[in-house]
């Protein structure tokens, strides 16, 4: 569902409703640090923060990053570092505490069960993230958008309160070369407890292939599996063998992209089914195969507690009531390299004509940068989302910039959290969601702008 849509809010409606509601850690620090600058209104994150249980850290991030009663609305957001792999204590603090905010909220007051979702190409910031969700309770991590291979020995380690390592994939790398993100509890903790609840960890499939890797043949096998096809939102898969691209410019998905249920139910692993899932009829058919449930996305993503912002919601539930939500499956849009699903929304990037008057600022959130090696033997980040002389000064190709997009602002534009470009221009968003968008206004009563996230399971578990 993209940064911030799944936050507390509806992780915590879905939990208190029997169900696993999952908070969005991608980008939950830039995220975090807005919502101090906008004033915090309510008072949770500052809640949250009381309840942290790293040495002084409340008050250093409150005294960088909030503003009573919110900053002005032609002001810049601050930003903070992104050398999250190796972090100073400030910047393994903000970390730590973001994902540990958005898991207590979601977690506070029921006994529900809450998990934590990051992507795997997001390597850098992973660590701290993954130990701040931890010290909030979380009891899932799910992770995809490439193989999550090393993260169950990593999950034991934080449990224990141990330093960590992940090898970093980096673009040139040469035999000998080893570049990794390194995080060690100690930096923050001190002298505190810094052991914390071993999450169940469930990696985001589309393959049996890469299930059976994953079940069988690491270190520390998973514990489960999200299995996911193409007409689910956000980053998808890419297909198997050679790019072929529809008339329309979409990958074309075939007979080798289906997973095989029956194999990986073999693996005697639980398994949930995702993509195209949100209606009784396919929920059934999951339990049929052998999957423990579904996952949904695109239902909650347009109910009254996600984070879209209420006239992005008020649009798509709008378009699907009148037959003309469409969803393209871009294959250049994200700098991740991934498919990337875009919802065709009036006056947000997804429109060519906005797209182009788009001036490209300098990389500040970096969240979907690829590491390269330099010619110094260090590495370096680059985007192609980013200015293409400066990518290109990086030893990028030129036309990989081509139709790229800055996802990360984008999708803080998406809940109203969006940066002002330093020439005064804002933002704007560009909306993904999953092929079932063109359906989601069924969820609606009769006579009814919004339905809520208890509405929606209701329709699916009737």
């Amino acid at each position: 569902m993209g940064v911030g849509v799944s936050n507390w809010q509806l992780a915590k409606a879905v939990s208190q409703q029997g169900q696993l509601g999952v908070v969005s850690g991608v980008a939950v620090d830039a995220v975090f640090i807005r919502r101090l600058q906008t004033g915090d209104e309510g008072g949770h994150v500052r809640r949250a923060l009381a309840a942290l249980p790293v040495p002084g850290a409340a008050d250093r991030l409150l005294t960088r990053y909030f503003i009573e009663g919110g900053k002005q609305a032609d002001e810049r957001f601050k930003r903070s570092s992104m050398n999250w792999e190796d972090p100073s204590r400030n910047l393994a603090d903000l970390l730590i505490a973001a994902n540990f905010a958005e898991v207590y909220l979601a977690k506070e007051g029921h006994d529900g069960e809450v998990g934590i979702n990051l992507l795997e190409k997001v390597q850098a910031p992973t660590l701290p993230s993954l130990y701040g969700a931890m010290l909030a309770g979380v009891d899932y991590v799910l992770m995809g958008a490439g193989i999550p291979k090393a993260i169950p020995a990593v999950l034991d380690r934080l449990a224990e309160g141990l330093p960590v390592e992940l090898r970093l994939d980096v673009k040139g790398a040469q035999k000998g070369d080893d570049f990794r993100a390194k995080f060690d509890p100690v930096l923050c903790m001190e002298d505190a407890d810094r052991t914390a609840k071993r999450p169940v960890f469930l990696a985001i499939v589309s393959s049996h292939v890469l299930a059976t890797m994953l079940a069988s043949k690491i270190e520390v096998p998973v514990d489960g599996f999200i299995v996911e096809g193409p007409t689910a939102g956000g980053h998808n898969a890419p297909p198997r063998g050679k790019l072929q691209l529809s008339d329309t410019g979409e990958p074309i998905y075939g007979e080798r992209d289906i997973p095989d249920l029956s194999a990986i139910s073999e693996l005697g692993l639980p398994f949930w089914l995702a993509g195209s899932r949100s209606d009784p009829e396919a929920v059934r058919d999951a339990l049929e195969h052998g999957a423990a449930g579904v996952q949904i996305g695109t239902p909650f993503a347009y109910c009254e507690e996600s984070g879209f912002d209420t006239e992005v919601k008020r649009q798509v539930l709008e378009l699907s009531r009148n037959g003309q939500a469409q969803v393209f499956t871009d294959p250049l849009a994200s700098p991740s390299g991934f498919p990337f699903k875009v919802l065709e929304v009036k006056g947000s990037l997804s429109e060519l004509e906005v797209y182009e008057e788009r001036i490209r600022p300098p990389c500040e959130l970096g969240y979907l940068r690829s590491a390269y090696r330099t010619d110094e033997g260090k590495h370096g980040w680059r985007c192609s989302a980013e200015p293409e002389e400066e990518y290109v000064r990086k030893g990028g190709a030129l036309e990989d910039t081509v139709d790229r997009k800055c996802l990360c602002n984008a999708l803080l534009a998406n809940i109203g959290l969006p940066q002002v470009q330093r020439q005064g221009a804002v933002e704007l968003p560009l909306i993904t969601s999953g092929d079932s968008v063109a359906e989601v206004s069924r969820f609606l009563a009769p006579g009814a702008e919004t339905y809520s996230a208890a509405d929606v399971i209701a329709q699916l578990l009737p």
